[in-house]
């Protein structure tokens, strides 16, 4: 299939909805979930029956290395490799101070939130060809800090922020037009949550370091 998206946490939410928007323009989805193994299934069907497109179901903890790896094999397998990354998985526990948070809370949701991005950022890149793209979804919190409620939520969300700006640059077309790995690779970016899937899409293709890939590409001998 020429295009297809995989979306991390994606049986619900923003995620669900993302995968609906994107299955209405012809891209075969790829649903990522955790736990709610009948949501997700629920949300396949209802994209199949509604827009005839590829659609498939895929349970992992896209926290853990082994089965960031088993998810892309299957999608590999099952729909293709991936084209379009959309990360989205997170966690938010209940409002807490710093000074009452254990490592088990701040770990969980730094190696949910942030971990996992960089592990299906790694996993997709080996496989994006041209007009490939990653969306990495984060929060207002980055910059709020969400102090007294969730501070290691927003210190993930402000991880998953350099972190899009460093792999975007680290992505880049180089001054001499090849893209590191060896691909012609633009990563597009959404640096806040958008109100709606379309907006999140739309920001993203706004991206100044899509821009400069573009043109970059465009002087390639």
């Amino acid at each position: 299939m020429d295009k297809t998206a995989l979306i991390t946490g994606g049986g619900r939410g923003i995620g669900a909805a993302t995968a609906k928007y994107l299955a209405a323009r012809g891209y075969g989805i790829c649903i990522n979930y955790y736990q709610n193994e009948q949501a997700a299934q629920t949300l396949v069907a209802q994209i199949m029956e509604q827009f005839g497109v590829p659609c498939i179901a895929i349970g992992a903890d896209v926290s853990e290395e082994a089965q960031v790896l088993r998810l892309f094999a299957e999608m590999d397998e099952l729909l293709g490799p991936v084209t379009h990354l959309v990360n989205n998985v997170g966690v938010l526990f209940k409002q807490m101070k710093v000074s009452e948070m254990d490592a088990e809370r701040i770990n969980k949701t730094l190696t949910t939130n942030v971990t996992s991005y960089f592990l299906c950022s790694r996993e997709a890149i080996k496989r994006m060809q041209p007009g490939g793209a990653i969306v990495n979804v984060s929060s207002v919190a980055s910059r709020t800090g969400s102090a007294g409620e969730y501070v290691d939520y927003a210190a993930s969300k402000g991880a998953v922020d350099t972190f899009t700006r460093g792999l975007s640059l680290e992505l880049a077309p180089q001054e001499s037009g090849s893209i590191v790995c060896g691909r012609d690779l633009s990563i597009q970016i959404s640096m806040r949550m958008a109100a709606s899937p379309a907006g999140l899409i739309a920001s993203a293709a706004r991206s100044p370091c899509c821009a400069a890939a573009s043109q970059k590409k465009s002087h390639r001998p």
